[in-house]
Order: C-alpha cells, then sequence, then structure tokens
C-alpha cells in the first residue's frame, strides 16, 4: 500500500502543480489582455493626438493660404492702379489745354467720354480723387511744390493744386 500512497501523493502533488500552472498561466493571459488593452488604448489616444494636430495644421494652412491669396491680389490690383494714376493725370491734361472751339469736335468729344468711363470705373474700384485747394496741407497726402504768402488762405493751407491726386481707399471689396 505504501507503493499506493505513493502514487497517490504524486499524483496529487502533479494536479496540484499543474492546477497551479494553469492559474498562474491564467493571470498571465489577463495581465497580457489587461496591458493589451493599456497599450491599446494608449495607441488610440496617440494616434487622436496625432489626427488633432494634424487636422490643426492643415487648416491653419489653408487659412494661411487664402490670406496670401487675398493679399497677392490686393497687392496686384493696388499697383495696377498705381500705374493707371499717371494715365488719368496725362488725360487730365490734355482735356485741358483744348480750346473751346475743340471742345466740340468729335474726336474731343470721344476722348471726354473715355476719361468719364476711366474715372467711374476707377471710382467703382475705390480710387477717388484727393480734394486739394482750399484744405489744409497733409504731407502724406499732398506733396508741396512751392509756399507762397498768401493772405486769402491761412497757414499750412493749400491754395493751388497744380496736378490732381488719386488716392487707392479701398480695393475691389
Amino acid at each position: 500500500m505504501a507503493k499506493k500512497d505513493k502514487v497517490k501523493e504524486e499524483l496529487q502533488a502533479e494536479e496540484q502543480v499543474t492546477e497551479e500552472q494553469v492559474v498562474a498561466e491564467e493571470e498571465e493571459v489577463t495581465e497580457e489582455k489587461q496591458e493589451g488593452a493599456e497599450g491599446q488604448d494608449k495607441l488610440v489616444k496617440e494616434y487622436m493626438d496625432r489626427l488633432q494636430r494634424t487636422m490643426a495644421e492643415f487648416d491653419n494652412f489653408r487659412k494661411r493660404t487664402i490670406k496670401e491669396k487675398s493679399q497677392m491680389y490686393e497687392n496686384g490690383t493696388k499697383e495696377t492702379l498705381e500705374k493707371l494714376l499717371p494715365i488719368v493725370d496725362n488725360f487730365e491734361r490734355a482735356l485741358s489745354s483744348v480750346s473751346e472751339e475743340e471742345k466740340e469736335l468729335p474726336f474731343t468729344q470721344g476722348v471726354e467720354m473715355i476719361f468719364k468711363q476711366l474715372m467711374g470705373t476707377l471710382n467703382e474700384l475705390g480710387v477717388e480723387p484727393i480734394e486739394a485747394a482750399g484744405k489744409e496741407f497733409d504731407p502724406n497726402l499732398h506733396h508741396a511744390v512751392t509756399h507762397a504768402e498768401d493772405d486769402e488762405f491761412g497757414d499750412n493751407t493749400v491754395a493751388e493744386e497744380f496736378q490732381k491726386r488719386l488716392h487707392v481707399q479701398r480695393c475691389c471689396t
């Protein structure tokens, strides 16, 4: 019987070892699952953070591009308008040099119509003449050619306008 008891004890010991191994393995699997879930949560958070940052970068890029496009358009339009202003001055000089008899000529009338059309278009684009005669001198708007003492006008008052100036107030809105 001693052999039988010994065999029984060995079987029980083996069962106990295998039960302990099964429990240990189950605990390891549970820990791995928990670690895997934590790892997945961490990975999801990392991906969400990346996605949010990428979306924010793209939104900033889109806004910056729109702003740059708008500035380029406004700068180009302003430069074009500024290059047209000397042409307006030349039109005004040409029309002011026409004699009374020549004003009735079809050619002169055609030039006047073209000038009015050009001024109307420029006005629609925000280009307006700067009123100078009789106004206080503003170095930001006016160019002084001479200084004259005149009792009719006060100090720092524009007495005479030699050349009309135009100002781009707003650009193509």
